[in-house]
Formats: C-alpha cells, sequence, structure tokens
C-alpha cells in the first residue's frame, strides 16, 4: 500500500481534499478502486497530519431481484474499525425493468449518485469520497470528447451546493495497476459486480482504445493527464 498511499497523500495536499473535521463517507462499490480507497483513507489517518473520520457505504442495486452479499467487506470493515453500512435499493429494477435502458449505465449512475448524497446527508458526513483513478479520468476525458463533443472531466473535488457537501477522488493519481496491485498484494474482499452491463460499457471500449493507442504513442495516458492540470480544466490545476 506505501505507493497508494503516497498518491493519495499528494492528492489530498495539493487539492486540498481533506480537512481538519471532516466526517467522509466513502462509497464502497465492492470493487479494487473503492475498496483501496477504503483502506488507504484508514491507514493514511495514522501519519497525515488531519483529523477525520470514514463511513464506509455500499448501495446495492439489486441485479436480477436480489441482494448481493457483501459480507466479506462487512468483516473487513469490522476487523479494522470501519463503520459500514449496506443501503438495499430498486436502482436495478428501475434501470433494467421498469425503464429497459438500451444505455443504462449513464441513467444507474446518475441514480447511484442521488441515493449515495442522500446516505451521505443521512449519516451526518460533509464529504463523499469515490474511487475514480488516473486512469478513471483520461477515460472519461476521451468519453466525453469522443462521445459527446466537449472537452471536460469529473472535478477532483467539487461542491454539491444543494446537498451541502463536497465530492472528492483520493485515488485520482493512482494508475489502475498500481491499485489491482495493491487490492491483490492486501488481500481485500473484492465483490464482482452482478451488472449485466459489465464489460460491455462505453468506459471498458475507450480503456481498450487508450490501450492500442498507447502502442503507437507510449505515455499517451500522461500527456492527457498532464494537459488536464496544466490547462486547469474543471478544477484539475493543483493548489486551488
Amino acid at each position: 500500500m506505501q505507493k497508494i498511499l503516497g498518491y493519495m497523500r499528494k492528492a489530498i495536499q495539493e487539492y486540498n481534499l481533506i480537512r481538519d473535521g471532516d466526517r467522509i463517507c466513502v462509497g464502497v462499490s465492492g470493487g479494487k478502486d473503492s475498496l483501496v480507497m477504503l483502506y488507504g483513507l484508514k491507514l493514511l489517518k495514522r501519519f497525515i497530519g488531519i483529523d477525520y473520520s470514514i463511513i464506509g457505504v455500499t448501495l446495492d442495486p439489486g441485479f436480477s431481484g436480489e441482494k448481493t452479499d457483501f459480507s466479506p467487506i462487512s468483516n473487513f470493515c469490522c476487523n479494522n474499525d470501519i463503520e459500514y453500512h449496506v443501503i438495499e435499493t430498486h436502482i436495478a429494477e428501475i434501470v433494467f425493468d421498469v425503464r429497459k435502458e438500451s444505455n443504462p449505465c449513464s441513467l444507474c449512475a446518475r441514480m447511484r449518485r442521488g441515493a449515495l448524497h442522500d446516505a451521505t446527508v443521512s449519516l451526518g458526513c460533509n464529504k463523499i469520497a469515490l474511487g475514480h483513478n488516473f486512469d478513471d479520468a483520461v477515460e472519461t476525458f476521451i468519453m466525453n470528447l469522443f462521445t459527446e463533443g466537449r472537452i471536460g472531466c469529473f472535478s477532483p473535488m467539487s461542491y454539491l451546493e444543494r446537498k451541502n457537501i463536497h465530492m472528492i477522488r483520493p485515488l485520482l493519481y493512482a494508475p489502475e495497476n498500481v491499485v489491482k496491485r495493491a487490492a491483490v498484494k492486501n488481500e481485500l474482499p473484492v465483490v464482482k459486480s452482478k451488472c449485466p452491463a459489465d464489460g460491455h460499457t462505453n468506459r471498458q471500449r475507450t480503456k481498450e482504445f487508450l490501450v492500442e493507442a498507447d502502442k503507437t504513442y507510449k505515455g499517451i495516458k500522461d500527456r492527457i493527464f498532464g494537459a488536464m492540470q496544466r490547462f486547469d480544466l474543471d478544477g484539475w490545476g493543483p493548489n486551488k
């Protein structure tokens, strides 16, 4: 976890993501990114010099009308003295059965964000931490450019005025392959998604496109990421 903690510390300090007294709702999907972030935030408290608290929150979409077994994550949190909640939702039913979305990811993401915002407020938290990593940032930039014809990305930190909470992304400097190695090495309890669209999304296609592009233009992801920072795209210029 040493590399991960270094990446997280850099992001937190450069973008002022966490301050004394923050109570952070950590969105835990069950995937490697959110679990590495949760564990990283727990470990960072020991030496980063910021007094904050974390609460892990998982939204169960109810895929196939069934509850997902998140007990491995619950046990992990219990063993590491992390408060953890699983919130049952009907997101999958609405997206796939009621609305029958041909492109379900967008609606699903909006509904999950709304539910997570509500959970953050109800738990008395002032910040939400999401597990987007370095690769996610570059992929989002490319998806916005290719599919929507606009230049943009999510922000390292954004303020949700209606809920009076901040959304932060402490993993934004961590490359996906480093996150993956950390999850395996620390035996984090990854719970595989049961989403029927998993592996067949626009993000997956973009990921594959960038892998191929890197063969011709070595380091292309680093250059895109750097350009986002130099241009201060959506608050990406550090020390804001």
